[in-house]
């Protein structure tokens, strides 16, 4: 773990830690949620977050971010259960999802399960200003994100899905762009559209991206821009998580990439 990472996480659970309302939170930088003794009983929400998604990232000066995902509490628990309970929830459960972007500006972009909207900070009062109001994925894009390096290890239908998107059979020719950090791919694709894809491979058959604090907020955001994401089964957001560092694959996008996935993988 890098320095930065440790400072955005306790930054983190200090500032969520004094709302009041808040009274689980868990972070892909600790091994257990952590409990806020004094709303235990009587807070509703429970905040779970990446910090700093793309950290590995930062010495070289590449996009880094938080993401964000927010559930409510089942109401007057009972002194047997566990704050684990109130975070194992499936995506469909979430009320709240968004991520920043720290770029070459700071934008916030954020559903509450109405659309999406982004928000950039204006740096001179201290304030984020609605700048995209009503986010919308294109439902076709030109672009497709992926590790190309492991290519080799997807399985076939992987493979023979971006050979269709890069032999223009599509009508349209598409590039790779694949920068390693989801946050900043994702935020690509939710603006210009295409495809992000994180698929299964032979050192990670069930996917190497965290369900709880990356998958499950960004496929709340893309579908409600109007795209999808799929874990090559499952719809993301009706996995039940059985473990809070639980690890999926993730493949998110516009409407007409989602569906040309979902022909490959049949």
């Amino acid at each position: 773990m890098q320095k930065l990472d440790v400072l955005a996480n306790q930054a983190l659970i200090k500032c969520l830690g004094n709302r009041g309302s808040v009274a689980v939170m868990a972070s892909e930088e600790d091994a257990e949620p952590v409990v806020v003794q004094r709303d235990w009983q009587h807070g509703t929400h429970v905040v779970v977050f990446d910090p700093l998604d793309g950290s590995s990232n930062i010495d070289v000066n590449v996009s880094v971010g938080t993401i964000f995902s927010i559930l409510r509490r089942e109401p007057n628990p009972g002194p047997e259960r566990k704050p684990l309970d109130d975070v194992l929830q499936p995506g469909l459960k979430q009320v709240a999802a968004g991520y920043v972007v720290y770029g070459s500006s700071t934008m916030l972009v954020y559903t509450a399960g109405n659309g999406v909207s982004g928000f950039t900070l204006d740096p001179s009062i201290g304030a984020f200003l609605i700048s995209h109001p009503k986010i919308v994925i294109p439902e076709r894009g030109a672009i497709y994100s992926v590790n190309e390096a492991n290519a080799d290890t997807f399985p076939e239908p992987y493979r023979t899905y971006l050979a269709h998107l890069r032999s223009g059979a599509t009508g349209r020719q598409y590039s790779s762009r694949y920068i390693g950090s989801l946050v900043a791919d994702f935020h690509r694709t939710l603006l210009k559209g295409g495809i992000f894809l994180y698929p299964p491979t032979k050192s990670h058959p069930k996917g190497k991206l965290r369900l709880m604090y990356e998958a499950n907020p960004i496929a709340f955001l893309a579908e409600q821009a109007q795209g999808g994401a799929t874990d090559g089964t499952t719809r993301i957001l009706e996995k039940k998580p059985q473990s809070l560092h639980e690890r999926t694959a993730l493949m998110v996008g516009g409407k007409e990439e989602m569906r040309l996935l979902k022909e490959h993988l049949k």
